[in-house]
């Protein structure tokens, strides 16, 4: 049991999801197309990768640790199990240095955070999270076991609808163990041809090599500001 997942994403004609071309007019214009249908998908959660979460949420902030517990009650935390939209932070070894238990973004609803650990994060980095009231659940011994976290997610905090935005390792992590329904990519009509940003699929080097994955096109439209919507199924 898990949540139907969709890999909901923008990015430019090249397949960028980063870079120069986040601040052009037309990636803003079809940008505002992208939150419309995010709010059409009706999600209960949205993920996004460590990241992702510093670039654009809390710009690397360091997180303020006690470091002299010793120890927290085992297992994951549920600090809220019944809010109206969540938003997962996948956090492996607990970096991200949160400032309240709330994520508010564009025209979304006010999000509960959950952050998605590994056993890598420290007992400190955990009792900041209870400290702050963040719910928070253990998935994978070194690195993220996608499936388990996704399991956990439908079983603790009853969520049916996921949207996984990346960033690209995150998005193609999901893609191998399985776990995406359904590819929602949104173009804008922009590149900069920059080299070094990441496309919205990129591979761990942890991950292992996997023939190359096929998908059917389920539909096609053509948005406002000559942007792009196309839904795939994943070939199973």
């Amino acid at each position: 049991m898990r949540p139907r997942i969709i890999c909901h994403m923008m990015t430019a004609l090249d397949g960028k999801i980063t870079g120069p071309f986040m601040d052009t007019n037309a990636a803003e214009l079809v940008g505002d197309e992208y939150e419309r249908i995010n709010q059409l998908y009706k999600p209960d959660a949205w993920l996004c990768g460590r990241v992702t979460t510093d670039e654009n949420f809390t710009f690397y902030k360091k997180p303020d640790l006690d470091e002299m517990v010793s120890e927290v009650p085992h297992g994951d935390y549920i600090a809220k199990d019944n809010a109206e939209m969540y938003y997962v932070s996948v956090d492996a070894s607990g970096r991200i240095g949160w400032e309240s238990n709330t994520l508010n973004y564009a025209d979304r609803p006010s999000a509960h955070i959950i952050e998605v650990l590994t056993e890598k994060a420290s007992m400190a980095y955990r009792a900041f999270l209870r400290k702050l009231n963040i719910s928070y659940i253990i998935a994978g011994q070194k690195y993220l076991d996608c499936t388990l976290a996704s399991q956990k997610l439908k079983e603790l905090f009853n969520i049916n609808t996921l949207l996984v935005s990346g960033g690209g390792y995150i998005n193609a992590s999901f893609l191998n163990e399985d776990l995406i329904d359904e590819l929602s990519l949104v173009i804008a009509p922009v590149t900069d041809c920059a080299s070094g940003t990441v496309t919205f699929f990129e591979t761990a080097d942890y991950l292992p090599i996997k023939s190359p994955i096929e998908f059917t096109l389920e539909n096609i439209e053509k948005l406002k500001s000559d942007g792009i919507w196309l839904r795939y199924s994943v070939k199973k």
